[in-house]
């Protein structure tokens, strides 16, 4: 069976088959071979769509078990790496939650609609995270996202707000999609219980999650000595938003080095 190529139509047709040994294709996806274990960085560079293809797709023949193996042992973060990542998304929303309403106050619409894209995106994110699910690129975010249990009545609430046309209805579609994250969160056990309600903007005239607590609840809670030195920026999608530069496996190495290990 043989295909043309999208992004090169004058290319002509290839068969797309190619020929590697496990440890070669795998080094080539990830940068590592976790059959031989995989480090704390590893796991930070690690781009989730190549965590996505190689633990995901119909495998026709293993016959010495090594793709097996290699899968089992990407199959999730290990724990405290999970808390580090989930902390870092909690970061990422708590970074801008208020943004809405303080565009909005300003008379900038069209940035309170932009803000609240961003954070759709990133509750998208984070729901599949804490289903254990390595986030794919956007083509199918939503598509992974709709499949993911709960994911279909947290989305109604992040749709809404994406649909609304005035900063309290988008702000109220979102607390709503806040509580349902929060509460997924706590059901994790990955923490204490933290309270799932929404709050005051200081004294300005909005409400948030605190989206912080949940953070430093996570941080708080690792005990693995090399995972509580890392910096706060993340994995390499957490930093990193560029689908060419997550492609080139140098770029994640070199961003997530940052974090101090």
């Amino acid at each position: 069976m043989a295909f043309g190529v999208t992004r090169d139509p004058g290319s002509g047709i290839r068969h797309r088959v190619e020929v590697f040994g496990l440890g070669g294709w795998l080094a080539g996806q990830l940068g590592f071979d976790p059959r031989g274990g995989a480090t704390v960085p590893d796991w930070l560079a690690a781009p989730w769509q190549r965590l996505t293809e190689v633990t995901g797709g119909a495998v026709f023949h293993d016959g010495t078990g090594g793709l097996t193996r290699a899968r089992a042992a990407l199959s999730w973060y290990p724990r405290d790496v999970w808390r580090y990542v989930l902390s870092c998304q909690w970061s990422k929303i708590a970074e801008e939650e208020a943004f809405g309403g303080r565009c909005a106050e300003a008379g900038d619409e069209l940035g309170s609609v932009v803000v609240t894209a961003r954070l759709a995106r990133d509750l998208m994110r984070l729901w599949l995270l804490m289903q254990r699910r390595y986030p794919p690129y956007s083509k199918w975010l939503g598509t992974a996202f709709a499949r993911s249990p709960g994911g279909e009545r947290l989305g109604r609430h992040l749709a809404a707000a994406l649909a609304a046309d005035r900063w309290t209805a988008r702000e109220r579609e979102l607390g709503l999609a806040y509580r349902i994250a929060a509460e997924a969160h706590n059901r994790l056990g990955l923490t204490e219980p933290v309270d799932p309600g929404t709050r005051p903007y200081f004294s300005r005239p909005y409400q948030v999650l605190g989206a912080g607590r949940f953070a430093a609840a996570l941080s708080g809670a690792i005990t693995d000595p090399l995972v509580r030195r890392l910096g706060p920026a993340g994995t390499a999608d957490q930093v990193i938003d560029s689908t060419p530069a997550l492609g080139e496996l140098r770029y994640a190495r070199a961003v997530t080095s940052v974090s101090g290990i």
